[in-house]
C-alpha cells in the first residue's frame, strides 16, 4: 500500500531520487532549446531540401523509438514513418577484465527493409553512440543511397562513423544535472540493462522534429519546437516536488494509479502516443506494469479485464472471511488520454496544463470515449480522464506525457520509500 504522505515530503523525495529523475525531468526544456540551438549550428538551417523522402526510416531503442512512433503520429499519412528496432542481439566481450560488462544495448543489431533505398531517409539516434548495430546499419543505407542523418553523442563512435557515410551530424543533448551533493546510487541490480535518462525522449526528439519539419514531412506551425520548451517549463513547476499533492496534478495521478493495474486509453494518435508512453515509463520508473491502446479497438481487446477478477475485484458479500492477512485487492483504473482542439473557451495558456474532465461532464464526447466511460462505470472501475485542449498537436502531446512522466516518476519514489 503507498503511504501518500511521502509525497508531500520533498526532502524524503530528494532522498529516495538517487538518479535525480525529478531533476531531469524538470531540465526537459533546457535540453529542447539547446538540441535546436545545436542543430542549426550542426547546418540543418541551411539545409535546403529538393522534396519530401518517400519514408522516414527511425533506428534507435528506447526512447529513440519512442520518438519515432511520435513523429508517425504527427506526420499523419503525409509520409511514410516507420520505426526501426532491433532484430538480434549479440555477445560483446569485455575490452578490459577489470572493467564493467559491457551494456545489453552495445550488442544491438538493426536491418535496413529490402525496400529501402535512394528516396528514403534513414535517421539514427542514439544516446550513447556505441552501437556497433547503427554503424553497420548506417553504413547498409550508405551502400543503398539512402540519405542518412545521425543523433549522437559529439565524439562517439556513432557520430565519426556519420562523417564516413556522409551523414548529417546532429548532436544528442545529455542531461545538465547540477551537482547538489546527492550521493551517487550504489551498484544497479542489472549493470548491462542500466535505466534509461527519464528525459531522453526530448533530446532524440527535438533534432528529428526539427529536421523533418524542414523537409515538410510534418505540418508544425514554425515555432512549434520551440514553443514546447515553454510548455516543458511551465508543467515543471507545476509538478515541482514542493507543491502539494492537491495542486500537483502528477503527484495526485500518482496516487490515484497506486495499488491498481492501469488500464491507458487514448484517443487519437497523439494521445495514443503519450499512453504508449506512460506504460513504459511506468514500467522503468514504478516497476508497475500497464496496458497502453488506443479507442475503439481497446474496447474490445480490454474487455475481459472488466469482467474477471481485477473487474468484480474481492467479494462484498463474503463480511466474515478474515482479513488479517489479506493483502489489498488490485482492481483496475482506467486512465483515458485524450486531445480535444476546438474546446469551447479557447485554447488554454502555457501555465495551464491538461485538464482532468469531471466524471459528471456533459460535454461532447466521441462515441468511443461515451462507450468507455459507460463499460467503466458498469463494472464499478474508476475512470479518470485527462484532455489537452491545445491546436497544436505536439503541444498537447508535450502536456500529456509531461504529466504522466512526472507521474511515473513520483509513483516509483514513493512505493520505493513505503
Amino acid at each position: 500500500m503507498l503511504d501518500d504522505t511521502l509525497l508531500d515530503d520533498p526532502a524524503a523525495l530528494q532522498r529516495a531520487d538517487h538518479d535525480r529523475a525529478l531533476l531531469a525531468l524538470a531540465g526537459a526544456g533546457a535540453r529542447v532549446r539547446t538540441a535546436l540551438r545545436l542543430a542549426d549550428t550542426a547546418g540543418l538551417d541551411r539545409l535546403r531540401p529538393d522534396g519530401r523522402p518517400r519514408a522516414v526510416l527511425v533506428a534507435g531503442h528506447g526512447s529513440a523509438l519512442t520518438a519515432a512512433e511520435i513523429l508517425a503520429a504527427l506526420a499523419g499519412t503525409a509520409v511514410l514513418v516507420s520505426p526501426l528496432g532491433p532484430t538480434d542481439a549479440a555477445y560483446v566481450p569485455r575490452t578490459d577484465r577489470a572493467a564493467a560488462p559491457p551494456v545489453f544495448t552495445a550488442g544491438l543489431a538493426w536491418q535496413l527493409p529490402g525496400w529501402a533505398g535512394p528516396l528514403d531517409l534513414l535517421v539514427v539516434s542514439s544516446a550513447g553512440g556505441g552501437e556497433q548495430g547503427l554503424i553497420a546499419l548506417a553504413e547498409q543505407a550508405y551502400a543503398r543511397g539512402c540519405a542518412i542523418v545521425v543523433t549522437a553523442p559529439a565524439g562517439s563512435p556513432l557520430a565519426e562513423a556519420a562523417l564516413q557515410v556522409r551523414a548529417l551530424p546532429l548532436p544528442y543533448v545529455p542531461p545538465n544535472l547540477p551537482d547538489d551533493g546527492t550521493p551517487p546510487p550504489g551498484p544497479a541490480a542489472e549493470p548491462d540493462l542500466p535505466a534509461e535518462d527519464p528525459a531522453a525522449l526530448w533530446a532524440h526528439l527535438t533534432p528529428l522534429l526539427a529536421l523533418t519539419q524542414k523537409l515538410g514531412v510534418t505540418q508544425l506551425p514554425y515555432d512549434a519546437p520551440a514553443a514546447t520548451a515553454d510548455l516543458l517549463d511551465a508543467a515543471a513547476v507545476r509538478c515541482r516536488p514542493d507543491a502539494a499533492a492537491y495542486t500537483n496534478p502528477a503527484k495526485g495521478l500518482a496516487a490515484r494509479l497506486a495499488g491498481t493495474v492501469p488500464l491507458l486509453w487514448a484517443e487519437g494518435p497523439v494521445a495514443g502516443a503519450a499512453a504508449a508512453r506512460f506504460a513504459a515509463q511506468l514500467a522503468e520508473r514504478a516497476g508497475r506494469p500497464a496496458l497502453a491502446g488506443q479507442l475503439p479497438q481497446v474496447l474490445t481487446a480490454h474487455r475481459g479485464m472488466f469482467t474477471g477478477q481485477l473487474g468484480a475485484g474481492a467479494d462484498p458479500e463474503d463480511f466474515f472471511r478474515d482479513r488479517v492477512d489479506e493483502p489489498d485487492p488490485l482492481h483496475l483504473q482506467v486512465l483515458l488520454l485524450r486531445h480535444v482542439p476546438g474546446t469551447p473557451g479557447g485554447p488554454p495558456d502555457v501555465e495551464t496544463g491538461p485538464a482532468e474532465v469531471p466524471a459528471e461532464d456533459e460535454g461532447p464526447r466521441s462515441f468511443g470515449a461515451a462507450r468507455a466511460h459507460r463499460l467503466a462505470a458498469a463494472h464499478g472501475v474508476r475512470l479518470t480522464e485527462y484532455a489537452s485542449a491545445r491546436p497544436d498537436p505536439l503541444h498537447a502531446l508535450a502536456d500529456l506525457v509531461a504529466l504522466t512522466d512526472f507521474a511515473a516518476v513520483y509513483l516509483g519514489l514513493a512505493a520505493a520509500q513505503s
